[in-house]
C-alpha cells in the first residue's frame, strides 16, 4: 500500500500531535505530503454534534487519531461554556466513522488513552463500559484498534476477532530519562505503587537491568470517598531503598495523591532521588499537590507523554517533562500502512541497554 493511500483524520482533541505525526511521516518517507484530512466537528447549542469530512476517503487507508481525555475543548451549551468529557469525544469518533460511510479501504482507530479503560471488569451489578465500547466500534466497521498502555490489556478479549494492538511508550520515556538523568542511572530501583502496576514496573526494571519493589495499598472497603475506597496504608515489599535512586511507575496519574503518598514513604525509608513515570498525566484534581510535593523535595521530576492532553502551564513546570511520542505513532502508522510486521515495534530493550552502557562509560 503506497503512501498515497494513507490518510489521517485528526480529531480536534489531538490537532498539534497530529501535525507532529504528519511531519514525522514526511521525514520517514522523505516527502512533503499532507496526510491530514480536513475535518470539521461542530455542535449545536443544545449539545448535539455533527462532523463533516471535506475530502474523499474512497479507497484510502484511514487512521483516526483521537484523545478522549482532552478536557480543554469547549463549546456553547445553552449559552454557557461547556468542556467536553470522554463520552462526548467517543460520540464524535462514531460520527467520523459514520461520515466515512464505509468508503475507506481500511479504518484504524488510534486511541492512546483507551475509552473507559478503568471500567474494564465487572464487580457485581455494574456496567462493563470498556468492553461495550470496543464491541460497538467493531459493529460500526473499525478494522483495527491501536491504544497505549491499556489499564488492563486483557480487555482485548471483548473483541477476539478484531485486531487490538496495545503499545507502550516505555522506550520513548526511558530514552529521555536516561539522557536527562545521567547521574542517577547506576543505582536504580523501580517501584510499583500498587499490585496493578507490577507487570509494568517489572518491564521497566528489565529494560534498565535493576531490581523492582512493590507497595501494597490496603484500603477501607467500608467507605467510598470521591468514588474510591480510601487507602489506609501503603505496605512495602522489596529491596532496601536507602540511598537508591527510585523510579515509581504507573499507567496513569489521576488525582496523584496515591503517587505522592508513595514518595513520602520512600523518603522515610531513605530513598535518594525519586522520579515519577506515567503514560497519562490526567491531573483530575489539579497540580497543586505536585507543586507542593516538589517544593518539599519529595520527588525530582515527573515524566509523562503527550499521548493525552496536558495543559501548557504544567508542561512548562520545572518538575514536569513531556515525552513526545509522535515519532512512535508515525512509525506505527507507516508500518501498518505498508502491511509490514509490527513485532519489532514492541521491544526496544537493546537500544535502551546500549544507551545506558554508553552513558555509564562516559561517566567513568
Amino acid at each position: 500500500m503506497s503512501s498515497n493511500d494513507l490518510k489521517i483524520i485528526v480529531m480536534d482533541s489531538m490537532k498539534e500531535f497530529g501535525e507532529r505525526v504528519n511531519n514525522n511521516l514526511n521525514d520517514i518517507n522523505k516527502n512533503n505530503e499532507n496526510y491530514l484530512i480536513n475535518l470539521v466537528a461542530s455542535r449545536f447549542q443544545n449539545g448535539e454534534g455533527k462532523v463533516k469530512i471535506n475530502e474523499t476517503v474512497r479507497g484510502k487507508n484511514v487512521f483516526i487519531l483521537t484523545d478522549v481525555g482532552n478536557y480543554s475543548i469547549s463549546y456553547k451549551l445553552h449559552g454557557r461554556e461547556h468542556f467536553m468529557a470522554p463520552d462526548e469525544h467517543f460520540q464524535d469518533i462514531k460520527r467520523v466513522i459514520g461520515a466515512i460511510s464505509g468508503h475507506a479501504k481500511k479504518v484504524t482507530l488510534i486511541m492512546p488513552l483507551l475509552y473507559q479503560s478503568r471500567q474494564h471488569r465487572r464487580k457485581g451489578r455494574e456496567s462493563l463500559d470498556c468492553a461495550m465500547a470496543l464491541q460497538e466500534l467493531e459493529r460500526l466497521g473499525i478494522d483495527d484498534i491501536i491504544t497505549f498502555d491499556a489499564h488492563d490489556p486483557n480487555i482485548c478479549n471483548a473483541i477476539p476477532t478484531l485486531p487490538f494492538e496495545n503499545f507502550y511508550p516505555t522506550h520513548s520515556i526511558l530514552s529521555c530519562f536516561v539522557e536527562n538523568e545521567k547521574d542517577s542511572i547506576d543505582n536504580l530501583l523501580v517501584i510499583s505503587p500498587d499490585m496493578g502496576a507490577m507487570e509494568r514496573a517489572r518491564y521497566y526494571a528489565d529494560m534498565l537491568g535493576c531490581n523492582v519493589g512493590l507497595f501494597y495499598k490496603r484500603r477501607d472497603y467500608s467507605k467510598i470517598v470521591n468514588g474510591k475506597n480510601p487507602i489506609v496504608c501503603h505496605a512495602y515489599m522489596g529491596d532496601d531503598v536507602e540511598g537508591k535512586n527510585v523510579i515509581v511507575v504507573d499507567d496513569m496519574i489521576s488525582s496523584g495523591s496515591s503517587m505522592i503518598e508513595v514518595c513520602e514513604e520512600l523518603k522515610k525509608k531513605g530513598a535518594n532521588n525519586i522520579f515519577l513515570v506515567s503514560t497519562f498525566a490526567l491531573f483530575t484534581e489539579g497540580t497543586e499537590i505536585f507543586k507542593k510535593s516538589y517544593e518539599k523535595g519529595l520527588f525530582n521530576k515527573l515524566y509523562s507523554t503527550n499521548l493525552s492532553y496536558v495543559p501548557l502551564d504544567v508542561i512548562e513546570e520545572d518538575w514536569f517533562y513531556s515525552v513526545d511520542c509522535s515519532l512512535q505513532v508515525a512509525t506505527i502508522v507507516n508500518t501498518l500502512n505498508n502491511n509490514l510486521s509490527i513485532a519489532h515495534l514492541f521491544n526496544g530493550k537493546e537500544k535502551i541497554a546500549l544507551q545506558i552502557k554508553k552513558l555509564l562509560e562516559n561517566n567513568e
